[in-house]
């Protein structure tokens, strides 16, 4: 009889991991969503990844952090080799990874426990599966899990999760087994850093969190201090110096933002509190991916809330070092959470809002509830009744939320009806009327939102790029667009939108406005370029010079296109970029000048660094060599023809 009631922790935890799965399932047939594309579609590049050689330009082809993140692109991987592909291949893997991220969770908490020596083995194990099925049926996890590039904030966790249970494990043997248990923590320290590093960069901050779980735990059982100096305090100190070289307080410390770091810094406590609210007061959906609509705090009392934001984290602190004594899993799961926020909600000029920062930062949050279920639940018999309720509740959402992340058109509308001060929302129903065939309706709502949201430039190159579309562009059109996006707020998605629409002018050949429309555009990006917005912004800068090229091709001005083609390989110093405009040149039937870009691109493959290059050096050196030869027949068919009778 005992040794059945000893497996019902067992039991218990396979039917949370069955549950886990049921609950999200309807949410793997959804499709790819946003960032997915630009982070996958390398994937096609040299015909999939089907040699060494594919294999690192995809994995270094990163460009969503410093790192690049090449365990993550690699991980993508497992479901696929080529694009287009198969979300749901994708999805299932990162459901996968949530439950066996669930899984360390209970087996952290269960070491972390026994490290407390403050409850009995039995009631360790419930209150571990507990903590664990709050995280893991939380709807609050559902973007994360179910939006494909965000595997890489699952990573992070997952080994930040290994390296913890590592370190908590070797803890419990530094009495018993002393050389084992620190070759297992400096393990788990080094190893666990290291992959989730490489996976995404806040996987840098597990010595940090290992640290915040070190001050929670009784001094009896401590590594020597040598250890934690070495893989604790050093690590730790070395991301928080890092962290300081960030620290700007000019008035516009990021060209591409619409916030200075002291706003963001403000703003992010309203946001933080924000996160709390929701993880605790969970709700199906809200916003989504659409917060670019968020309300900058100006001021400490701009808005109002921001100070009270201010005023209740910090007593959230002074809570949490005040209760360290007799509520260490309280501390614990406070001083976890702001320290897994120290690198994306502080001084890095990242974008302001999004729920995914809370899938590593979360993870003991809901522990001290399980804590006091479990331990109080002799006492007060509903308690565990209780917590089946709340299980039951948030299954239930997940499974709802899933279910609206199982169709993406369904998804984007309800986003873009909560998100109604998000011009990117206003840009994605646009996008959805222009994609169903209703010009006129387009048009009438970007125009509605542009009177209602004066300041977004995304909506007014999104306007000029509809009426190019239907051809019903004309040149005031342009210069009014001009004019407007000088003085209109920064949106990095401007600049894309700018990038497409020159695509499309360069694309219509046959139009008969098509000339006209690239002359207007080359007016326009001279607007653009003077002004103090997008003159100062690196990006739009090494753009303007390649898509001044490409208009100047598209008109016919050889000698225009070949100077901006070679002033942007210059300013891209990218050996793939020079490459591809070589082509582009020696495509439109210019193989003198193609040439000329090709000796600038074999310059720029030699000063490049080896490490940036997403293949390998000989790979380059022979694409070269075959271009070359191309380009010179191509030259000498053009010079036999032109010599002909």
């Amino acid at each position: 009889m005992r040794s059945v009631v000893a497996l019902f922790p067992s039991f218990f935890l396979l039917l949370l991991g069955v549950l886990g799965a049921v609950v999200y399932w309807p949410g793997l047939a959804g499709g790819f969503l946003f960032d997915d594309n630009p982070n996958l579609d390398s994937m096609a590049n040299y015909g999939g990844v089907v040699d060494w050689e594919s294999f690192r330009a995809f994995v270094s082809s990163g460009w969503s952090g410093p790192t690049g993140r090449p365990i993550s692109l690699a991980s993508f991987l497992l479901d696929d080799n080529t694009w287009p592909s198969h979300a749901p291949w994708f999805k299932q893997t990162n459901l996968l990874i949530h439950i066996l991220c669930s899984l360390l969770l209970c087996w952290a908490t269960l070491l972390l426990l026994r490290n407390l020596k403050s409850v009995s083995e039995k009631q360790a194990q419930y209150i571990a599966i507990l903590a664990c099925a709050l995280w893991l049926l939380h709807p609050y996890m559902v973007s994360t899990t179910l939006y494909v590039v965000q595997r890489m904030a699952q990573l992070a966790t997952l080994f930040c999760l290994a390296g913890i249970v590592l370190y908590l494990y070797g803890r419990l043997q530094l009495a018993i087994r002393p050389r084992r248990a620190y070759i297992l923590m400096s393990l788990g320290l080094a190893a666990g850093t290291l992959l989730a590093t490489f996976s995404k960069e806040n996987g840098a901050l597990l010595p940090l969190l290992v640290l915040v779980i070190e001050f929670c735990l009784p001094k009896e059982g401590r590594p020597a201090w040598q250890w934690r100096a070495l893989f604790l305090w050093l690590p730790s100190l070395a991301i928080v110096a890092l962290l300081a070289r960030y620290i700007d307080f000019s008035d516009n410390p990021w060209p591409n933002r619409n916030f200075n770091q002291i706003e963001r810094l403000l703003t992010e406590a309203r946001i933080v509190c924000e996160y709390l609210l929701h993880l605790f007061v969970p709700r199906i959906e809200g916003n989504g991916l659409y917060q670019d609509g968020y309300v900058i705090s100006r001021g400490v009392f701009e808005p109002a809330s921001t100070f009270f934001a201010i005023t209740f984290l910090v007593a959230l602190l002074a809570v949490a070092f005040t209760v360290r004594k007799k509520a260490p899993l309280v501390t614990l799961g406070i001083l976890f959470f702001f320290a897994s926020h120290l690198m994306e909600s502080t001084v890095v000029g990242l974008e302001l809002y999004f729920e995914h920062r809370n899938h590593l930062a979360s993870l003991f949050l809901f522990l001290p509830l399980a804590y006091y279920c479990v331990i109080y639940s002799t006492r007060f018999k509903l308690l565990p009744v209780l917590a089946v309720v709340v299980l039951g509740i948030l299954a239930s959402m997940t499974w709802l939320r899933a279910s609206l992340w199982s169709d993406n058109d369904k998804l984007e509308l309800y986003w873009v009806q909560s998100a109604t001060d998000s011009p990117r929302a206003v840009n994605a129903v646009a996008a959805h009327y222009m994609n169903n065939g209703d010009y006129e309706k387009a048009n009438d709502y970007l125009l509605a939102a542009s009177r209602r949201l004066p300041h977004s430039s995304l909506l007014t190159a999104r306007l000029l790029l509809q009426k190019v579309w239907v051809g019903q562009a004309n040149e005031q059109d342009f210069i009014q667009a001009g004019e407007r996006l000088k003085s209109q707020e920064f949106d990095a998605q401007t600049v894309k939108g700018i990038r497409t629409l020159v695509e499309r002018v360069t694309g219509e050949n046959t139009a008969s406005n098509s000339l006209d429309y690239a002359r207007y555009s080359l007016n326009l990006l001279d607007t653009m370029e003077s002004s103090p917005v997008y003159g100062q912004f690196p990006l739009f800068v090494r753009l303007v010079a390649y898509l001044r090229a490409q208009l100047y091709l598209h008109i016919g001005d050889a000698a225009q296109a070949y100077g901006y083609y070679s002033q942007a390989i210059s300013r891209y110093q990218e050996t793939d970029a020079a490459l591809a405009m070589v082509a582009e040149m020696g495509t439109a039937g210019y193989p003198e000048k193609a040439l000329a870009l090709l000796e600038q691109a074999t310059q720029v493959l030699a000063q490049q660094d080896s490490r940036k290059l997403k293949r390998s050096r000989m790979s380059y050196e022979q694409d070269i060599t075959y271009l070359k030869d191309a380009l010179r027949e191509a030259m000498n068919i053009k010079n036999t023809a032109t010599e002909a009778p």
